[in-house]
């Protein structure tokens, strides 16, 4: 596999997209659609924004001129960059504001295979941002959630400084900054432990590894580090990962409702700019002809025939499947010992359920016993084989909801502002507040609720207080253990997979099946386990006990359904 070569005045966007519609090269959806984006943007002359192609050169022009690759067979060699990465460049530097001539996009994101030298391409861009901006005193950091991986990015950086005798003329090399003379800049690793992220006024930000960000507060502290630029950058490069509900996924979230807002105006921000490289099908990582879509380097920079034994390995050991078809097709995955796939549990599906207007619900509770959350689940259908709908309330004791924040590395304040999680007066969960929700859900939307599967650990008052409400024939308690849930959760997790399962794409929701691992005895049957004692897997709980009690009342429930 050659990489093709792009001539130094052809424009690298516009070559990248005609050798993808050619079918020279074959790209995910998400990648020929920004592309053609791009493309169009280069025709608008009546916008708020140009094309400059001298700038977009200039910055290629420096990595290919000053910056050499320290490791590997091409090590001492100057970088030669190849068409895909000449694009995202281009793209990143080129277009400008046409009233001031400062760079459209603030933020750019590459999220591309391991091994396709995205940490290269980062730790030039650094230098660029140092040396030959024009920009006075810059500050450039290289940022990661450890200080051992914000250094990958800045060493090598580091090292393309010592291999080249014109920026070392411009450069003073100390243990952990690079300083230019010329401009009084500095560039250093910076990591969420370290103690110096206050007080920052950061001209460029390159984020290594997104998905390893667990706590957001990293990067919102460096995107607010920027402010007092005319024209900062921040640069993320990232593989996928195992985090859900970390920076990772609202930055892929993101991507998503950009890239559709390009067809549907549903959502703009002209400031950010993604090349999201990945397969458009899970099970694509068998097919070869797909490998490029999330290797662009494929053949050149990442080895292929290393690539091919991967794939051979993993079609026979299903283990290694995961951590192939994240690190190096860039699905996103849950950790190696999680229930289910990301895949299979993730559906962004939603519902009006004022159109829906359903009669009858099922419930399902799990009340929190120390750190966990209080979760409440209500379930219903419109057809005996239809989709299943779920509804869910979380809550968390007001005075704890920082403690528990900073604990599990979870914002749950943006949570509870969008309605998806309520506070608790005090220190300690009412559990009158979660039949205070039910209730209103009876009283919201005209419903009844036949049934209330319930964790048999629960408090008797709350059950008590359930039973004046509901009658006492709708509480149904669950016993937690293989014997009850192991057939039902097999179901649960079936129905998820054919997303037959439609929870309105909660984020909770999702964070609490991806934390959820399985306990297996030795004749197969299971039950929800944490994959780790600090992920939550309450709502995985309250809607495995709903789940429960629904398919013990299935033929009664289906007869109201109809």
């Amino acid at each position: 596999m050659t990489a093709l070569k792009t001539s130094a005045t052809a424009n690298p966007i516009r070559e990248y997209y005609a050798a993808i519609q050619r079918g020279d090269i074959i790209a995910c959806h998400k990648i020929t659609r920004t592309l053609e984006k791009l493309c169009a943007d280069l025709d608008d002359t009546d916008g708020p924004y140009i094309y400059d192609s001298a700038k977009a050169e200039k910055v290629i022009t420096f990595i290919e001129k000053y910056c050499k690759q320290s490791k590997g067979r091409n090590g001492g060699k100057g970088i030669r960059l190849e068409l895909w990465q000449k694009a995202f460049i281009a793209a990143t530097f080129g277009f400008v504001e046409k009233t001031t001539g400062f760079r459209k996009y603030r933020e750019s994101v590459l999220i591309v295979g391991r091994k396709n030298g995205k940490s290269t391409i980062g730790s030039a861009i650094g230098n660029y941002m140092l040396f030959a901006d024009k920009e006075k005193g810059p500050e450039i950091v290289s940022a990661a959630t450890m200080k051992d991986q914000a250094k990958i990015v800045w060493l090598e950086a580091k090292r393309m400084v010592q291999k080249s005798p014109s920026l070392m003329r411009r450069a003073k090399l100390l243990v952990s900054e690079i300083q230019c003379k010329l401009n009084d800049g500095t560039f250093r690793p910076l990591s969420s432990d370290s103690n110096t992220l206050d007080g920052l006024n950061l001209h460029a930000a390159i984020i290594d590894e997104l998905h390893a960000i667990k706590d957001r507060n990293l990067y919102d502290v460096l995107v607010d580090g920027m402010s007092a630029r005319e024209q900062p950058l921040c640069l993320i490069i990232s593989t996928a990962g195992t985090v859900r509900e970390g920076i990772f996924d609202v930055k892929y979230s993101e991507a998503q409702d950009i890239i559709n807002g390009y067809d549907n105006g549903s959502y703009i921000d002209e400031h950010v700019l993604f090349f999201v490289y990945e397969l458009d099908d899970r099970e694509e990582w068998q097919k070869p002809e797909c490998f490029i879509k999330a290797n662009p380097g494929l053949g050149t920079i990442k080895s292929l025939a290393q690539l091919q034994n991967k794939v051979k390995k993993a079609q026979h050991n299903p283990e290694l499947v995961k951590n192939l078809l994240c690190k190096d097709f860039n699905m996103r995955e849950t950790s190696g010992s999680a229930w289910l796939t990301f895949e299979a549990l993730n559906n962004e599906e939603r519902f009006n359920i004022e159109q829906l207007k359903p009669r009858y619900f099922i419930g399902g509770a799990d009340l929190s016993r120390t750190t966990d959350l209080t979760c409440a689940t209500a379930i219903f259908k419109k057809q005996a084989d239809g989709p299943i709908y779920v509804m869910q309330m979380y809550w968390l004791p007001e005075d704890l909801l920082e403690e528990r924040s900073e604990q599990d590395k979870i914002q749950y304040n943006l949570w509870v502002q969008q309605g998806l999680m309520r506070v608790c007066a005090g220190s300690k969960i009412r559990y009158e507040d979660v039949t205070a929700w039910f209730c209103e859900l009876v009283n919201k939307y005209g419903m009844m609720m036949l049934w209330c599967g319930y964790d048999s650990w629960s408090a008797k008052y709350w059950v008590d207080d359930m039973i004046s409400n509901f009658g006492h024939e709708a509480m149904e308690q669950v016993i937690q253990g293989k014997k009850t849930l192991s057939s039902p959760m097999h179901n649960m997790g079936a129905d998820l997979k054919a997303k037959r399962i439609i929870y309105n794409n909660n984020p909770i929701l999702k964070w609490c099946l991806s934390n959820t691992a399985i306990d297996i005895d030795i004749n197969g049957n299971i039950q929800p386990m944490k994959a780790n004692q600090l992920r939550r897997i309450d709502g995985t709980a309250s809607l495995l006990d709903a789940y429960v009690t629904m398919e013990k009342h299935l033929a009664d429930y289906n007869s109201f359904t109809l």
